[in-house]
């Protein structure tokens, strides 16, 4: 049985449709390197994928793609900050403060852990691809009752782009936002 919604949940809900319905494409940094043959190297090593037309020229020119390419798998690889603090570009917002994060912080929903993520490739990437990123939220689910606890679901979809402005993949990534439940006897 649900339990009856309050005018503050009310004005939530509200709050949160409406950062959906004015969403636009924000536009990440460009990715710090080109797609590599060293990295898709050490991307392969790390998760033990010997497939050759990842890393061997021969066989990868021999074959469908006619040259190396990088595994799909690798695709959030070349566009994430890395370690180092970048400074903030025009591309960059410096502050998401009005965004639903912190409206869903403000109102108690503190705990975060991520649900699923949904990955469509259009082609291969290969050596000498620039990537840069779009993201844009997509949808907030009503307050939903899980047993974690109480919460919304909130996806963002990513478009990625090579140099040319051409999609190449599109990632729908979706979070849980909740109050943790109450242990009883703690």
């Amino acid at each position: 049985m649900a339990s009856p919604v309050t005018r503050d949940q009310q004005t939530l809900d509200e709050a949160l449709q409406q950062l959906v319905s004015e969403s636009r494409p924000t536009l990440g940094p460009p990715a710090r390197d080109p797609v590599n043959l060293p990295m898709i190297r050490h991307w392969c090593d790390a998760i033990e994928d010997m497939n050759p037309v990842y890393t061997d020229p021969v066989a990868a020119s021999a074959s469908i793609h006619a040259g190396i390419v990088a595994p799909p798998t690798m695709l959030q690889a070349w566009s994430m900050r890395g370690l180092e603090r970048r400074p903030p570009t025009a591309a960059t917002p410096v502050a998401r403060n009005a965004g639903p994060t912190s409206l869903l912080h403000r109102a108690g929903y503190t705990s975060v852990v991520a649900t699923d993520c949904e990955q469509e490739y259009k082609r291969y990437l290969r050596p000498g691809d620039l990537v840069t990123t779009e993201s844009e939220l997509e949808s907030v689910s009503g307050e939903k009752r899980t047993a974690l606890g109480d919460g919304y679901f909130v996806t963002t979809k990513t478009s990625y782009r090579d140099q040319t402005g051409e999609i190449v993949a599109e990632m729908r990534f979706r979070i849980l936002w909740f109050k943790p439940r109450k242990v009883s006897g703690s």
